[in-house]
């Protein structure tokens, strides 16, 4: 059986499938390897996005209630983040680098698969540069490295497209001859000329015989044509807040391609008080793994002990468990 580490934003301790059934068929797919339905554990580990927790909430409520059952989603995503160990000069402390703390992710959660999304970070915001491409593509390399000595599988996930607009609007891009460049102030074609480069290198190592990817879901492309598609009718139309932190419905077109990517059908839930239970059961587990697991970013809410963690969720989990059995 597969156990699944997603690196992503939510994290959780027993395995979570909820539910006595037999085995699911997932639809159809050329690119998934993974079964991913019958693995006891998912950890995701990635950047402010995962943090923020919603696309996983969204992705774990879709699996629940069109399946029945679900590997418990462990969240391990991380505001600021990033795979590359570069940080902006202006930056206000030093970015943690997800090279890390992968030893101690493996060790402490043991999966059998793990899915990381990276990148938007990892240039820092500054204009293309060779030598900041090759520390992302070293970290990469490095994290792939890692997860596969341990025996588990890896799914990667391309960073999502950064939208210039709200930057635009605020008069905080900066064209290519700007002194600084930073998160504040982001190079004007961050997006066509860096992020896209980014995106269509994870999306190459599918095909690379000598990094053992063993699925890539792109979130790139769908995104991208999404806001080009509610642009025609709305040109102020938005799937961030701010160019890079996810609206509601942005995270909810990310769940979407993530489910398409692993095979899974690409339907959210509309139950809101199965979805409000997930999300409240992964906002205890993310701190409490965040904390168990350990990490060098200032600012992050403390969570609870690991053991006080399970007993609070005990409560939600009966509720999941006792929603999904009556469907």
């Amino acid at each position: 059986m597969i156990r699944l580490l997603c690196l992503g934003v939510c994290l959780a301790v027993a395995p979570t499938v909820f539910a006595d059934k037999p085995s699911v068929e997932i639809e159809d797919s050329s690119e998934s390897k993974l079964d991913f339905l019958e693995c006891d554990q998912v950890v995701f580990l990635g950047d402010s996005n995962l943090h923020a927790g919603e696309w996983l909430v969204q992705f774990e409520a879709a699996v629940l209630d069109q399946y029945g059952k679900s590997p418990e989603m462990v969240n391990l995503g991380l505001a600021s983040e990033t795979c590359s160990g570069l940080s902006e000069p202006t930056h206000p402390f030093p970015r943690p680098c997800v090279l890390e703390r992968i030893d101690r992710v493996l060790a402490k959660t043991q999966p059998e698969i793990v899915v990381a999304c990276y990148g938007v970070n990892d240039a820092i915001y500054h204009p293309f540069s060779e030598d900041r491409f090759a520390a992302f593509q070293s970290g990469i390399e490095t994290l792939i490295a890692k997860v596969k000595a341990s025996g588990a599988n890896l799914v990667l996930i391309t960073p999502p497209p950064f939208d210039p607009l709200p930057y635009q609007k605020s008069g905080h891009l900066a064209g290519r001859d700007a002194k600084v460049f930073s998160w504040e102030t982001i190079y004007e074609n961050y997006d066509s000329e860096v992020m896209a480069r980014y995106a269509q290198y994870i999306r190459s190592l599918q095909a690379d015989v000598n990094l053992d990817v063993d699925l890539i879901v792109d979130v790139y492309s769908p995104l991208s044509e999404k806001l080009t598609q509610l642009r025609e009718s709305d040109p102020d139309a938005m799937l961030t807040t701010d160019g890079i932190h996810l609206t509601k419905d942005g995270h909810a077109m990310f769940a979407k391609a993530v489910l398409s990517g692993l095979g899974l059908k690409d339907q959210l839930s509309t139950n809101d008080e199965l979805t409000n239970l997930v999300r409240k059961r992964q906002g205890v587990m993310h701190l409490a793994w965040l904390d168990h697991v350990g990490h060098q970013r200032p600012g992050v809410a403390k969570g609870l002990p690991m053991d006080k963690a399970k007993a609070q969720i005990d409560a939600l989990d009966h509720g999941i468990r006792k929603m999904i059995n009556h469907k």
